[in-house]
């Protein structure tokens, strides 16, 4: 059985990466209109990969007898600025988000939910790849600079 304090801790959590989920579409949209296809494609991608993270967290709340649900998702941006600004604004993003999922750890130490800590290491280690593979995404452009753009759009358009 999931304590409350928990179940509501990750209730929280789902709205967070629904809210993810908006924030990457809305990234995907910019690129799409921009003509960026390659960057739009690879932001669709990451967006339904936070949705299936509120998803799973769902599922586990549900798994140890707890309510899961879907509180008031904010509003997110639908403005941008050059590839580069986006990009480091994923950077932080998810620097924000494993943040929370830290939190989210320390919530399940504190309740003594060992079930609970194991399933959100899971997050944590997805949370160091998500934060990598922007940082990554930022110094190529940097690199590359304008000119570079071209070939970072068409590489980030074969995203599976």
């Amino acid at each position: 059985m999931i304590s409350e304090k928990l179940q509501n801790a990750i209730n929280e959590q789902i709205v967070a990466e629904m809210w993810s989920s908006n924030l990457y579409l809305s990234m995907s949209f910019y690129f799409a209109k921009e003509g960026y296809e390659g960057f739009a494609h690879w932001m669709r991608v990451q967006s339904q990969e936070e949705l299936d993270h509120a998803l799973q967290l769902a599922d586990y709340v549900i798994k140890r007898g707890g309510a899961a649900k879907v509180d008031k998702v904010d509003v997110v941006p639908t403005g941008w600025g050059s590839p580069l600004e986006v990009f480091e604004a994923v950077y932080s993003h998810e620097c924000h988000v494993s943040e929370l999922i830290d939190k989210l750890v320390d919530v399940a130490s504190s309740e003594r939910d060992k079930a609970s800590q194991d399933f959100l290491w899971g997050f944590v280690r997805e949370q160091v790849e998500e934060e990598a593979t922007a940082q990554g995404i930022v110094d190529k452009i940097r690199l590359a600079g304008n000119a570079g753009l071209y070939h970072i759009d068409a590489e980030l358009g074969k995203r599976q």
